[in-house]
């Protein structure tokens, strides 16, 4: 069944809404991190996706130097954490290339720049009465993809979530799904979104993931003299003028 187009308009519309109670934060700081690790537990121990006894939810790569993490606040309380990693032939940290190695060598040998979104868990008591959580969460992933200019992003999901990703991110499947992958206790298949050729599409479609320069700024910016990120980053997508999508193409 199609959706139609009147239908998709009223839910960006409703999205639009609740981004006004919204705010990101970029996670660099002891306390924040903790929280982080609070969300992680509680989502991964009801969804059981690692195996909790001994696992960091806090990892080494939390802090490399092209990876971001962000904490999603609705009405000033933490609802969902996501870490993205900017992730260039020069440089391969990445979680999910430790999953599927080979494949993401095979697009970074390509000459290709991907965003890699991982470590998605939202409050789960919220969840339920919040669908609107994962759009307000990869929101961040399409800023991410504008403001670095790369040419995936990518979304490493159990297959259960694989036609979500499709419809709305126009996903394409890069390995098809497996099982027994690393440290993961549920299958995983990996999909990536061409934003070279579906960006402008994709913010037509969804105008809440459109963003103003300003806004990708505050979130990825790190310039040397920058000091600590803005406590709090109001979504932009309701100041965007009329008829432009934010960003210049191709995303």
């Amino acid at each position: 069944m199609t959706t139609s187009t009147s239908s998709i308009s009223s839910f960006s519309d409703k999205l639009i809404q609740v981004l006004d109670r919204v705010e990101y934060r970029r996670i660099e700081t002891g306390e924040d991190m903790e929280d982080v690790a609070r969300i992680r537990y509680r989502a991964y121990k009801m969804a059981d996706i690692l195996p909790m006894s001994g696992t960091k939810l806090i990892d080494e790569i939390d802090f490399d130097d092209h990876a971001y993490v962000f904490g999603v606040y609705f009405e000033e309380q933490l609802i969902s954490t996501v870490r993205l990693h900017h992730v260039t032939p020069d440089h391969r940290v990445s979680s999910t290339r430790t999953v599927f190695p080979e494949a993401i060598d095979a697009l970074l040998d390509a000459g290709l720049s991907l965003i890699d979104p991982t470590r998605f868990a939202a409050d789960p008591d919220i969840m339920k009465e919040m669908p609107a959580i994962p759009y307000l969460t990869l929101r961040i992933s399409v800023m991410a993809a504008a403001y670095f200019d790369t040419d995936r992003v990518l979304q490493l999901v159990s297959p259960q979530h694989a036609a979500f990703y499709k419809r709305v991110f126009y996903a394409e499947t890069v390995v098809p799904p497996q099982k027994n992958c690393g440290k993961y206790n549920i299958d995983l298949t990996l999909m990536a979104t061409n934003t070279r050729e579906v960006g402008r599409t994709l913010l037509t479609r969804f105008p809440f993931f459109i963003s103003q320069p300003s806004e990708r700024r505050m979130m990825f910016s790190r310039n040397p003299g920058d000091t600590l990120p803005p406590l709090n980053i109001i979504p932009t997508a309701r100041y965007v003028p009329a008829g432009s999508l934010g960003v210049d193409l191709p995303l």
